[in-house]
């Protein structure tokens, strides 16, 4: 296992603390890199992918510090991950110089309704330029997402890549406001398929399949039943 940019962020994030984080589930001793309970870790089984894509996670203050957050699964895979604390007012200037990085295209996904359509490049219709592309995603609540689309400016001229999965989220541990709202890590598993990616998107769709799975055998304190995805996890990484 690395240490990667979301692990970097939840230190720097956790030094800045006035006080401590009370979210539920935010006292039990977890590891620190996966945020599961010890007995439960996965880290041992986690591989990079080799992909032509970048993701840039855009978080919004304490959505770092919360164990269910299933961001830090992108970056336990794609090696170029970056992710910052959202500013309105103050955007951090190393993520500025990533936007105007030549060598990626950023793409920020987000249900196109919120859009202007001039912005939207259409799921069934890949319009992504020749350059790799740097999904952008906005980690926090479905209103604190929102809020970060409205009120980034550096975001307003990038194109737009919508998704309307069939299926609704299989996340459980945190509830969504919509019935098709997608965890983090789902959102992100789509883009891969989207850029021809099968592989990689199914290797972190069982990633996040055994997180969700663990983390909620953990709340209860239940042991790995047979047949748990986290075998088939282990399997592949033997």
């Amino acid at each position: 296992m690395r240490i990667h940019a979301l692990h970097k962020l939840y230190e720097q994030r956790l030094s800045q603390s006035t006080r401590p984080f009370l979210a539920r589930g935010g006292r039990i001793t977890r590891c620190v890199h996966c945020m599961l309970l010890p007995y439960l870790c996965i880290c041992r089984f986690k591989k990079t992918v080799q992909t032509n894509s970048a993701f840039l996670l855009l978080m919004y203050d304490d959505e770092i510090l919360k164990p269910s957050n299933t961001g830090r699964l992108i970056a336990d895979i794609v090696p170029d991950t970056f992710a910052y604390i959202w500013s309105r007012t103050e955007p951090n200037k190393e993520m500025l110089a990533l936007l105007q990085d030549p060598q990626w295209q950023p793409v920020v996904i987000f249900p196109e309704e919120y859009s202007q359509p001039e912005r939207v490049i259409c799921a069934e219709n890949n319009s992504i330029a020749n350059k790799k592309p740097l999904f952008i995603l906005l980690d926090g609540s479905w209103a604190q997402a929102k809020k970060m689309f409205r009120k980034s400016p550096y975001l307003d001229n990038l194109p737009v890549l919508s998704f309307s999965p069939e299926n609704i989220s299989r996340y459980l541990v945190r509830k969504a406001v919509k019935d098709n709202q997608l965890a983090t890590a789902e959102v992100a598993a789509l883009a891969l398929d989207y850029i021809g990616e099968q592989g990689n998107a199914a290797q972190l769709e069982l990633l996040f399949e055994v997180f969700k799975e663990n983390y909620l055998l953990g709340k209860e304190r239940k042991q790995l039943p047979k047949g748990a995805a986290f075998y088939k996890l282990k399997t592949g990484n033997d």
